[in-house]
């Protein structure tokens, strides 16, 4: 018989199957879909304890008959945070595949690897790699509660090619759930009691009860704010260093500051490190390449030159080499020249259905010869793709001493505190040689150094 959950109580224990129902029950209207398996799915791990709700951690108890069961309070609070998540699904971050970067995530600390298990079931072909559902019950996997095949999209790119992709804020959410999980098991891996040990069952009811308090009380060690300790360094020295993976993780990402930092985001034309930041917010400022010099003006340069332009400078000139040049990397200056500097020359269209407001058509694009070490030489070209008056209408071509005047002057009207740190006489810690242009090897993935 099933069992029924009574609205709006929220104190006391329920069974395993009762909190799947009061799950698919709060979570039903949110944005991001979420599974009516979250509790009795084989990848819960409710026998080890515990719970993946979203970001949230949810300590399991075990009854004398082998049953198991969840505070009903914490399974509300973990659906009302996942509520209060907004999915833009045209914001879109890829998640795969990234070749020898799965073997990197996480070194097995964690149980969820969401990235490793999405890339291990897309890749093979159906009915191998990783089960999409239990041997046992049948029921489908998911992640953190999350149905994240409902929300997946895939990309193919030639014949064969395919991608994968996730909107950003899932991204986001499963990042965090990864971190509260190894978090979490920390806490409870005290070193007096061994993990592996059978235990009694009543050192089984005390460690229950600690764990329950940790997944209420959060992480006994919070994530620090980034306050500039790396400013100056070099990424090829700091990536070097044994334990900086740990010690990165540590942080709130510098950018967004609400997820976990996992990667060092780092100037490649000049090898500064600006600051630890998420997978998410990495692959947000990363320029969208179609060749080495070549790249699409996608929409994302919105969010980074309109709506929080002031907040990406700031973190651009991090860098002590575009904070002495007053510019930013090459790529980034392209991407500025196309998508704010030429945005008069771009071609409109009007809007269907009789609009009287007119759109961009085509796909901008910039691409440049020569190189920033030689600004004389060097030529930026802005187009459109795919234009009705042309396949491939040219807009202008900007010289890089051009745009780079151009971006300054943007520069001191937009963020005036970033210009005023900036400049030729602002050279405080910069060494007298140039530095290496440090190799983009991002298109790897989420890889850690």
């Amino acid at each position: 018989m099933r069992e029924r959950v009574i609205p709006g109580r929220s104190s006391g224990l329920i069974s395993l199957g009762a909190a799947d129902i009061l799950w698919s029950a709060l979570t039903g209207e949110g944005a991001v879909p979420t599974t009516s398996v979250a509790f009795t799915g084989s990848c819960t791990h409710a026998r080890a304890g515990y719970v993946l709700l979203g970001a949230r951690v949810v300590a399991t108890v075990q009854a004398s008959a082998g049953r198991g069961s969840v505070p009903e309070a914490e399974v509300r609070r973990a659906a009302a945070e996942l509520n209060a998540v907004e999915m833009d699904r045209r914001d879109l971050v890829r998640i795969g595949p990234f070749g020898s970067a799965l073997q990197q995530e996480q070194q097995g600390e964690t149980l969820l690897r969401w990235r490793q298990r999405i890339g291990w079931e897309l890749r093979q072909p159906d009915g191998l790699g990783w089960p999409v559902r239990d041997e046992e019950s049948g029921r489908p996997l998911h992640l953190a509660g999350v149905a994240w095949r409902r929300i997946l999209v895939e990309q193919l790119h030639g014949d064969w090619a395919k991608t994968w992709w996730l909107p950003r804020s899932v991204v986001r959410l499963l990042d965090a759930a990864d971190h509260a999980e190894r978090k979490w098991l920390h806490a409870a891996r005290q070193p007096s009691e061994p993990v592996t040990a059978p235990l009694s069952p009543h050192h089984q009811n005390q460690s229950a009860a600690s764990r329950e308090k940790a997944s209420q009380d959060g992480p006994t060690a919070p994530l620090r704010p980034y306050k500039e300790e790396l400013r100056g360094q070099t990424y090829s020295v700091l990536g070097r260093k044994p334990g900086i993976s740990a010690k990165v993780a540590g942080w709130i990402c510098a950018v967004c500051h609400t997820a976990p930092a996992a990667v060092l985001d780092h100037c490649h034309e000049h090898g500064y490190v600006r600051a630890p930041v998420c997978h998410s917010c990495n692959t947000l400022e990363r320029p969208d390449h179609l060749y080495s010099n070549d790249l699409r003006v996608a929409s994302r340069c919105t969010r980074l030159f309109d709506t929080d332009a002031a907040h990406w400078l700031l973190h651009w000139h991090r860098c002590s080499g575009c904070r002495a040049r007053t510019t930013l990397p090459l790529p980034h200056l392209a991407a500025w020249t196309a998508h704010t500097a030429c945005r008069p020359l771009r071609p409109t269209h009007r809007a269907p259905r009789g609009s009287r407001s007119r759109k961009p058509c085509g796909m901008l694009r910039v691409s440049w010869t020569g190189s920033q070490n030689a600004p004389r030489s060097c030529l930026l070209t802005v187009a459109v793709d795919f234009c009705p008056s042309g396949e491939h209408r040219v807009l202008a071509r900007v010289p890089y001493r051009e745009a780079a005047e151009q971006f300054r002057n943007w520069l001191a009207q937009v963020a005036p505190a970033v210009a005023a740190a900036a400049g030729p006489d602002r050279l405080d810690g910069l060494p007298a040689q140039s530095r290496p242009v440090i190799a983009d090897s991002s298109g790897e993935g989420p890889a850690l150094f």
